[in-house]
């Protein structure tokens, strides 16, 4: 039940109200007065001991602690809040002349041209450059660039870096002169918000009973912040009826997840499936959208600062869509309107060369590609 609150004016008129009206003669409740100064000293009193009683009742029920309080909260129920998370994805070593061998070190920092967020490069198997026995990442003799991971140095969303974003050396690098990030980095999270946690408390709740859909899903959601996910039962990822089988499809809001993300979620599946039911993890299958358009800059605005804004609209719109989300070819042009006041028009837009939706199957993500805006 809400507790009914009052003011302090409502404190003190009440008290007076009363007191005047179990007098048995003419009471001085005038402001200054003896009478009036004691029931305004209690009216603080209450107005005090009320705003403790609030607090108590927001700290004893989830639905209404924030921050600490909602962390002490779960933990009796051995439920915490997802970590903050740092930002992963690739980038693109150069140089100008393909000479000798060179190497790139675990370590190296990379960083956008104002400095403001840094990144440092981190051992990755996956990338053909990566040699384990060196410890390093190898851009051998005659060859002009190669690809290597890195991984932002804090972790927080500003992390989060738009293609090309990443442009400067920050370590001594001899041999290499240029570094890139063709593709946005898209991984990078803050820490779970109280809405976000209390969210997911509903879902670990409903699948403590385990082995069903929401314990899967709860077991992939409790794994890092930022994944959506599609689970397919009693089929085959290639499409055959299958008792007993189910697979899932995650994506970490990159398209990529790496075999250690995918590998660590497919344990915590193990851990709440049904008894006899086999599964599999797999990453989505990426469906590229490139997308053009040309923009009429409304007067006053600076046609290539519209532009950077456009494109930053639709990568983070395009890089959201959830699994087995089609892109409509119509919000494009709502999207590049809604960047900016400074858009007039908007015109020859193509997505993928022509004018249809781009669909996808749950097994698929879109992601941008090219963003040819002019």
């Amino acid at each position: 039940m809400a507790i009914q609150t009052q003011t302090f004016t409502q404190i003190v008129s009440n008290a007076v109200a009363a007191i005047q009206g179990a007098a048995s003669q003419l009471v001085d409740m005038t402001v200054g007065s003896v009478l009036r100064s004691v029931v305004e000293a209690v009216g603080a009193m209450m107005l005090w001991l009320q705003g403790i009683a609030l607090q108590i009742a927001s700290l004893t029920r989830f639905a209404t602690s924030s921050g600490s309080d909602a962390d002490s909260w779960a933990a009796d129920y051995n439920f915490t809040r997802l970590a903050a998370q740092a930002a992963t994805g690739s980038v693109t070593f150069a140089r100008f002349t393909a000479g000798a061998q060179v190497t790139i070190p675990l370590g190296t920092i990379v960083q956008t041209a104002d400095g403001s967020q840094k990144y440092t490069v981190i051992a990755d198997t996956g990338q053909a450059a990566y040699s384990t026995t060196l410890g390093a990442y190898v851009m051998g003799a005659g060859i002009s660039s190669i690809t290597a991971t890195v991984q932002s140095t804090s972790a927080a969303a500003a992390g989060n870096a738009v293609a090309g974003l990443i442009n400067t050396i920050g370590s001594a690098l001899v041999g290499v002169d240029t570094v890139t990030n063709p593709l946005g980095f898209t991984t990078g999270a803050d820490a779970e918000t109280d809405a976000a946690f209390r969210a997911r408390f509903v879902l670990y709740i409903s699948a403590l009973s385990k082995g069903t859909r929401a314990a899967v899903a709860n077991a992939i959601a409790s794994v890092q912040q930022g994944m959506n996910w599609t689970i397919t039962e009693d089929q085959t990822y290639g499409g055959v009826y299958q008792l007993g089988y189910f697979f899932a499809v995650v994506d970490d809001g990159s398209g990529h997840p790496s075999g250690t993300l995918l590998s660590t979620i497919s344990n915590a599946i193990d851990a709440v499936r049904p008894i006899g039911s086999t599964f599999g993890v797999f990453a989505p299958v990426v469906v590229t959208a490139n997308v053009a358009m040309t923009l009429t800059t409304a007067a006053g605005y600076v046609h290539s600062s519209v532009v950077a804004l456009v494109n930053a609209a639709l990568t983070a719109y395009i890089n959201a869509l959830p699994l087995g989300t089609s892109l409509p070819y119509s919000r494009l042009a709502l999207i590049a309107y809604g960047a900016s006041p400074g858009v007039s028009n908007v015109t020859a837009i193509t997505l993928n060369g022509g004018t249809a939706d781009l669909t996808a199957t749950s097994l698929q993500a879109i992601k941008c590609g090219t963003l040819t805006t002019t």
